[in-house]
């Protein structure tokens, strides 16, 4: 089946009564993944890093998004600008620091410098070069955006504004480390389970479900992201907000967490964890430990689950699946906003 007959297999006009799951294939075919870097992944905002590491003039950070390089920096007039991080030279990148500061931004490779406004400042050694026009040779720009406590960037700016969520609150929190993990499965694939509506906590998170209030789980969805909320056991909510496409922040009273997930391959996904505390003193330490454990624990489920999902949706016996009208609406919201992401950029023909 040709790339265009794949998408066109999904019903994204079917009520969630009636709806089926995007077709296997989609989890499966590099083709597909190719076609999200460029339209899901290139026009939507992601995250980039912590407002609070670029707060300052000449503090920059480092990411990639759909595979390409971006750096994002605060200039000595204080504004905020984001650039690929590709040196119009040799295409090397110009910084390659996670984060940190600097005054001008120059390339490791052939030296040459941009100044924080983005325009080429030197080029050393060209000799006798001819139509050579420093101007037109500055980084090229890419939209940036600070929203709560983050900073967002986008790579196509022909895509969705970044959408407002008025009654999230995260002033509170302050950030205290990051973790990596790796899974074995399609990136869609840690966001259905992620989107589910807590449906798998009673069976795969035996820990977690002694917390939630599953017959009281909530699910809420806007017009590019889904909440879903639970009463919690020690009194208080738990928040689950889901953006699109790949960003999440997990609230509860003194702790948050947000997790971005990453297309590594067709069947690998990156998901970096930041944890956050509205305490982190060294008074605190050993509790904020104790929580990120408590989370690590809920993780390495869900990555030995969502492996077995991926292998499953390879399986001729499987097609796709129908959705819980209680527990998938978030689900349903993801599916149909994929789709038509990836309707954008299909071949005519």
């Amino acid at each position: 089946m040709n790339i265009k007959k794949l998408i066109q297999s999904y019903d994204p006009t079917a009520p969630l009564g009636e709806a089926w799951t995007i077709p296997s294939s989609w989890y499966l075919d590099p083709e597909v993944g190719e076609l999200e870097r460029k339209t899901v992944f290139s026009r939507s905002w992601h995250f980039a890093g912590r407002s609070e590491q670029i707060e300052r003039p000449e503090q920059y950070v480092t990411c990639d998004i759909a595979k390409e390089p971006v750096v994002i920096v605060r200039g000595i007039d204080g504004v905020l600008r984001g650039f690929f991080n590709v040196c119009r030279h040799h295409a090397a990148a110009v910084m390659t620091d996670s984060c940190g500061e600097a005054s001008q931004l120059q390339c490791p490779y052939h030296g040459w410098t941009y100044t924080l406004n983005g325009e080429l400042k030197s080029a050393p050694d060209l000799g006798a070069i001819a139509n050579f026009d420093r101007r037109v040779m500055g980084l090229v720009p890419v939209d940036v955006a600070v929203w709560k406590s983050w900073v967002f960037a986008r790579l196509d700016p022909r895509g969705a504004a970044l959408e407002d969520i008025a009654d999230l609150s995260v002033s509170g929190f302050h950030w205290f480390e990051r973790r990596h993990y790796m899974l074995e499965c399609n990136w869609k694939v840690f966001v259905d389970n992620y989107l589910d509506g807590g449906y798998h906590v009673p069976y795969l998170h035996k820990n977690l479900d002694r917390i939630l209030d599953y017959a009281e789980y909530r699910i809420e969805n806007g017009g590019r992201f889904c909440l879903q909320s639970s009463p919690v056991s020690t009194g208080g909510q738990a928040f689950y907000y889901w953006i699109y496409p790949n960003f999440m922040i997990n609230c509860y009273e003194s702790a948050m967490d947000t997790n971005l997930v990453v297309p590594r391959g067709v069947d690998r996904t990156e998901v970096i964890f930041d944890f956050y505390f509205t305490d982190v003193s060294e008074a605190a330490r050993a509790r904020n430990i104790a929580s990120v454990t408590a989370s690590d624990r809920i993780q390495q489920e869900d990555t030995a689950i969502c492996k077995s999902v991926q292998q499953g949706l390879a399986s001729r016996s499987y097609t796709s699946g129908r959705l819980s009208v209680r527990r998938e609406a978030g689900e349903h919201l993801f599916h149909r906003l994929l789709c038509a992401d990836l309707f954008l950029d299909l071949p005519t023909q």
